[in-house]
């Protein structure tokens, strides 16, 4: 049979202090139970001990205890329950021996049996409740050591844990000021870094524009010392050479202006004549044009055609016929200046380079046309080069930097009317190149009949259009060189300069006006062509023939652009636009830009001369 233990018909919990040996407690409940059992067992010497036995008096039955018995030896367990849950009950293995039925009797003859085992049974009481009572101190005084021990262990894990993360934090406050220091240097390391190589980039930078500098120089000194050299060796060959054909290039000079100047004066007497019949031409077509400025166009424009090489071209006689005697002119001095060079053996490159260079140089100030038409004017009088020659450099360089967009067209004007009034025989040499340029300046126009050209291509090379690796220009490109000769024409006509004649005047813009009017065809060409010569020269021509001015822009505004507005072409939109509100606005009443020339480059204020 297994052992007996005593079960107590009592609460497991006496005065605070629980009897159950395993409590399955927290640690807060564990230090909480413990400083109340210490408390308890202070105090618990003076209190009576609950087993105390209790006799009742008369038939009352004495306070019952229980025996439990068990077969088998019990293991303790732990309770899964909560705190709160204070009975714990025994799991009865064996039988349960009670003593409720046991009672004292009040009769006579039991009270020495009763006695005898009441004191039995006290005696066996207080040894159970002594042994219970020591073990339950040395099981209590057992497990206050245990707790005291893990919370000994416990506290000294919490405080090494509480040093190691100190320790931990400390370590890591270091090692961020650490990093921060080493940043902060490596920052620093970097910036210096940066400032040494933006300084030596820079100083290479400054060392190499020096470098540059120095080697431009150099050559520009280089080149300058060649050029003198040259320049010397030329002249001392050139000085050589005249020497020696002395005589003869004197006689032949001689002879040579005497034929010019008879040839100029016939060319004086023709052109006189000319400029008067067309005079009267002109006031008669400005007549018509008054008479039959409501008429139908058809019937009011002549178009004159005329067969040159083959093409068919739409001018007016007189123009044509200017324009024939222009080219003409061009083609003796051309035919002229290749006997010259063929007979002699002077290179007149750096007649024609300094020629182009005082060109390409004119700017719209005063000083700048000044001095550009004396240095040119003594060019062309240079007896080192004849002057026919001169001219024909002149004329083709003119043109030439005349057809650039963007260009001082009235400068160009000016510097044009003070080189012929010194060289008159440049004015017509002059003009054929503008005519070889842009056929529109005669004015002329040429029809596109594919019986005549072979194809568009050929139509487009004959009126001027450029060819470059086999590659034709765009009309676009064409259409602004041409604007940029038509703006240059245009100048030329109305400038007018104080005790200056102008060889081709506003009288010749008058009749370039008519003969446009009465010959030309009404497209993107002429429209272009019309538009640049009106903002150029319309607010002078205005200025000299007021009323009769008026009627050719009404001619111009009532026929010219009803028929461009009936082509309907989409490229023809902007000019038509700028010509109709020219005449709308009276934009004819405003001086045009760059008329006046400026007095220099850093002033504001404009010279009429």
């Amino acid at each position: 049979m297994g052992a007996l233990k005593l079960g107590l018909p009592l609460s497991q919990r006496v005065d605070g202090i629980a009897f159950d040996p395993e409590p399955d407690w927290s640690f807060d409940a564990l230090v909480s139970e413990l400083d109340a059992l210490e408390i308890k067992l202070a105090t618990s010497s003076t209190k009576p001990w609950p087993l105390d036995k209790t006799i009742s008096s008369g038939n009352e039955i004495a306070k019952s205890f229980v025996l439990h018995a068990y077969e088998y030896e019990m293991e303790d367990t732990e309770s899964e329950d909560d705190d709160d849950d204070d009975d714990r009950s025994l799991v009865v293995a064996g039988k349960r021996i009670t003593c409720d039925e046991l009672y004292l009797s009040d009769s006579d003859d039991d009270s020495d049996d009763a006695s005898g085992f009441e004191m039995q049974l006290m005696d066996d009481v207080g040894e159970v409740e002594g042994a219970l009572f020591e073990l339950t101190h040395e099981h209590q005084v057992r497990v206050k050591d245990e707790i005291r021990n893990k919370i000994s262990a416990l506290e000294t894990a919490l405080v090494n844990e509480s040093q190691n993360s100190t320790s931990a934090l400390l370590q890591v406050e270091k090692y961020k000021e650490t990093r921060q220091e080493s940043d902060k240097n490596f920052d620093t390391q970097y910036q210096r870094w940066i400032a040494e190589a933006l300084d030596n980039h820079l100083t290479a930078v400054q060392r190499d524009r020096e470098l540059k500098s120095q080697i431009e120089e150099r050559k520009i000194r280089s080149d300058a010392a060649s050029e003198d050299a040259k320049r010397k060796a030329a002249l001392q060959e050139e000085k050589q050479q005249q020497e020696k054909a002395k005589a003869e290039a004197e006689a032949k000079l001689r002879a040579e202006e005497a034929k010019q100047a008879a040839l100029e004066a016939e060319k004086r007497a023709a052109a006189e004549a000319e400029r008067r019949a067309e005079k009267e031409a002109i006031e008669r077509n400005v007549t018509e044009n008054s008479k039959s400025v409501n008429s139908d166009t058809a019937s009011s424009l002549s178009n004159v055609k005329t067969k040159e090489s083959g093409n068919v071209y739409r001018a007016a006689a007189s123009a044509s016929n200017l324009e024939h005697g222009r080219l003409q002119k061009l083609k003796e001095l051309s035919e002229r200046n290749q006997v010259i060079r063929s007979s002699s053996n002077m290179d007149y490159t750096r007649h024609e380079s300094h020629i182009s260079r005082l060109i390409r140089q004119i700017r719209g100030t005063r000083d700048s046309v000044r001095s550009k038409a004396s240095d040119l004017i003594k060019l062309l009088n240079d007896p080192r080069c004849p002057q026919s020659i001169g001219i024909e450099i002149f004329a083709k360089k003119v043109v030439s930097c005349c057809g650039i967009p963007g260009n001082a067209p009235f400068a160009s004007a000016y510097v044009i009317v003070l080189v012929t009034s010194q060289v008159p025989q440049a004015m017509d040499v002059l003009l054929a190149e503008f005519h070889r340029a842009c056929l529109y300046t005669v004015p002329k126009h040429m029809v596109y009949k594919k019986a005549t050209f072979q194809s568009e291509e050929a139509y487009f090379r004959s009126i001027g259009y450029r060819e470059d690796d086999g590659k034709m220009e765009s009309t676009k490109n064409y259409l602004e060189r041409l604007e940029s000769y038509m703006k240059v024409y245009g100048a030329l006509v109305q400038t007018e300069i104080p005790n200056v004649q102008n060889l081709h005047g506003m009288q010749e813009g008058w009749a370039w006006l008519a003969r446009f009017l009465n010959a030309l065809p009404a497209n993107q060409y002429t429209a272009v062509s019309l538009n640049a010569f009106l903002q150029m020269a319309g607010f002078a021509l205005y200025r000299r023939y007021k009323s009769q001015f008026l009627k050719m822009l009404k001619v111009i505004y009532e026929n010219f652009l009803v028929q461009l507005k009936s082509r309907q072409v989409p490229e023809l939109t902007r000019t038509v636009v700028e010509i109709q509100s020219y005449i709308e606005d009276k934009k004819f009443l405003q001086e045009p830009e760059g008329k006046s020339l400026q007095s220099n480059l850093l002033s504001n204020a404009s010279v009429h001369y």
